[in-house]
């Protein structure tokens, strides 16, 4: 069966308004609430596969990381090469975020927040050569990924801090939730990597990659934006 031929003009616009859409729909709402933080709260114990599935689903929903992910896995072409900078990141994310809740690690999340909106903004600028064509050099990729992956980790440990969660079980809990990140990481950049790959059979695919990642651009800076100043406007305690 053949691939179906993505149009240059339907790939791009089909990419944007899907980062628009999920950027719109997920600015205000991305965090732990509702009947998952009720439960959340409520847990007295370990509770292995409900963290899990707690994980996944921050993750899957969790648009900052996954923008900067896109950035990271745009001219990324081998699955090899892909895992290696995921991992990376991985590693990254699971120590802080293991480390800020066990160790209760108190940062302002508003900061962490504009930190990894401006990840994405990294990458996507590292990606039109934007270093090495005003600044004439081009910063070492595995690091950078690894250190906003730090930075990532520690945003997902401010989103469970503000809930009170027992010390009854909560390093299996913990642990089981970063297992679910990674779970859900691994679910959701397999479903980019093969719309990317799709969309590689086509030329518009170089041809319109600027465009692509000056959209991620954009969105890296409203989300800076947003929290940087949500962190102005909020009460001083």
């Amino acid at each position: 069966m053949d691939l179906p031929i993505i149009s240059p003009r339907r790939g791009v616009v089909t990419l944007i308004a899907a980062f628009l859409a999920l950027f719109v729909t997920n600015l205000f709402g991305h965090t732990i609430e509702g009947s998952d933080a009720n439960f959340v709260q409520a847990i007295d114990g370990p509770a292995v596969f409900p963290f899990m599935y707690l994980g996944a689903k921050h993750m899957v929903t969790g648009y900052d990381h996954l923008l900067f992910l896109v950035g990271v896995i745009f001219f990324l072409y081998r699955p090899k090469h892909v895992v290696q900078y995921v991992t990376l990141f991985a590693i990254g994310h699971s120590i802080t975020l293991l480390f800020g809740v066990l160790a209760d690690l108190q940062v302002n999340a508003y900061i962490i927040d504009t930190i990894i909106g401006l990840s994405i903004v990294y990458k996507a600028f590292e990606n039109i050569d934007g270093f090495k064509r005003l600044f004439k050099f081009e910063p070492n990729t595995k690091i950078a990924v690894f250190v906003f992956g730090l930075f990532h980790g520690l945003g997902l440990a401010t989103k469970l801090q503000e809930f009170t969660i027992s010390d009854n079980g909560l390093v299996t809990n913990i642990i089981s939730f970063n297992v679910g990140v990674e779970i859900g990481q691994i679910l959701a950049l397999s479903a980019v990597f093969i719309l990317l790959s799709i969309w590689r059979t086509n030329a518009s695919y170089l041809r319109h990659s600027f465009l692509t990642n000056t959209a991620l651009m954009t969105g890296g800076f409203l989300l800076a934006g947003y929290q940087m100043s949500a962190f102005m406007l909020a009460p001083a305690y």
